[in-house]
């Protein structure tokens, strides 16, 4: 399993950043391959993703979301291991810190091979950027602001 670790800083208040981040449905407009993210509960993500020309689909599971603070999936179904935490860090008023932490297990030769070169990370790098571009140009409305803990049996506060 490989890790990737990358960070941005948005000119943007915590709470907009952590809120546009909640926008799972959105991602398709800032992560470069995704071309579907399907909201089926608070805690679950159907995902599709063509990267690579590979079609993947696959479900992500949140076991961890604090507002304002972090958001930790996994993924629980399909043909893509993962799992990772965004973190989100006040700087000041106007600007975060978001830092987006993954482990992914490459599968197939394609895959792996793209991992060996680091394309995993660049991939990381440029939605961190897009995102950045995404919220600082005022991104969607909307958040979710639930607390899940690890262990809860789908229960939110």
């Amino acid at each position: 399993m490989s890790t990737v670790k990358e960070a941005v800083e948005v000119t943007v208040p915590l709470s907009k950043a952590y809120d546009q981040w909640t926008q799972f449905e959105e991602f398709p407009r800032f992560m470069e391959g995704v071309e579907e993210v399907r909201q089926i509960d608070d805690r679950h993500n159907h995902w599709t993703t063509t990267i690579g020309g590979v079609r993947r689909e696959f479900d992500t599971e949140i076991v961890d979301q604090l507002p304002d603070d972090r958001i930790t999936w996994r993924t629980v179904d399909g043909d893509t291991q993962q799992r990772g935490t965004v973190r989100f860090e006040r700087l000041d008023e106007a600007r975060t810190r978001v830092e987006l932490t993954m482990d992914v297990e490459p599968t197939g030769l394609a895959e792996k091979g793209a991992d060996a070169l680091g394309v995993i990370g660049r991939r990381v790098t440029g939605d961190l950027n897009r995102f950045k571009e995404f919220v600082e140009r005022g991104g969607t409305n909307g958040s979710w602001r639930g607390r899940i803990r690890p262990g809860d049996a789908g229960m939110t506060a």
